[in-house]
């Protein structure tokens, strides 16, 4: 596990310790100046690189308050709050503590998230990017669990804010009960390829009232039909505007984006 030399480097290892796992912790020596240096949820090399050479069953990777948490598998692979809320849905569902069938993503929750929760049955509610408003849906319609790409899982059960440390144990839970590794739990979604762009020194705020802009994200929607989707939003802090693309192909989300961004700094410029 990686402890982004922050919140968790004292507790994180000790919790997963008394709950029976074998632990080798890195990047838990915090000085107070180091936290999140080339390491934790943002850089994950070196836990890759860990997780592989000891054989591992996952990897943990925190971010500096340990709020929020990325997993690695046993090959490898990056398992994002996409996966990870997926895992949890399905065994909240299973166990019948999933409340109204619903869970609570973003407007960022991959569309290969979504396929996969409509599958079974649950309901995705979308909010805007920020745990804050995943809470706030879920305080709401009293919902159980809701999260957002990033990690910030949030498990009403148990507390109503981000808990990396929680969100782990609750994901070795399910590994070990279901006596599954973390690719298998996490190969009942197949994620979609994102494509993200950002464009910057933009009118923002002429973003909602360009017809050109509508026209362009309606003809890219038709295309993508129900293989993919468009999103374009303001930024709430930088002049800029999100342009992000999802597709079945890699290719074709990257082609649609590239062409939605240039025609919004054309438009916005």
């Amino acid at each position: 596990m990686d402890c982004a030399n922050g919140a968790a480097s004292t507790a994180a290892p000790s919790a997963y310790e008394k709950a029976g796992a074998t632990v080798k912790a890195i990047s838990a020596t915090p000085t107070g100046w180091n936290i999140n240096e080339n390491c934790g949820s943002t850089h994950l090399d070196n836990l890759i690189s860990e997780v592989k050479k000891a054989g591992a069953d996952l990897g943990i990777a925190h971010d500096g308050d340990a709020d929020r948490c990325l997993l690695i598998a046993k090959t490898g692979e990056v398992i994002d709050g996409d996966y990870i809320l997926n895992i949890l849905a399905t065994s909240y569902l299973s166990d019948g503590k999933l409340n109204k069938k619903a869970v609570v993503g973003t407007v960022m929750s991959n569309l290969g998230f979504i396929k996969s929760m409509e599958a079974l049955g649950i309901k995705v509610e979308k909010t805007a990017v920020g745990d804050r408003y995943v809470l706030e849906k879920m305080l709401e319609s009293d919902y159980s669990l809701g999260g957002e790409q990033s990690g910030h899982v949030i498990m009403r059960e148990f507390s109503n804010t981000g808990d990396g440390l929680l969100t782990a144990l609750q994901v070795m839970q399910v590994m070990v009960k279901s006596k599954k590794s973390l690719l298998e739990l996490a190969s009942t979604m197949n994620k979609y390829p994102q494509v993200l762009i950002n464009v910057k020194d933009v009118k923002k705020d002429n973003l909602s009232s360009s017809v050109k802009i509508k026209d362009a994200i309606t003809a890219a929607e038709a295309q993508l039909g129900s293989k993919g989707r468009v999103l374009l939003r303001a930024s709430g802090t930088e002049a800029l505007v999100r342009v992000m693309v999802e597709a079945n192909e890699l290719d074709l989300a990257q082609k649609i984006a590239e062409s939605l961004a240039e025609l919004v700094r054309l438009e916005l410029k």
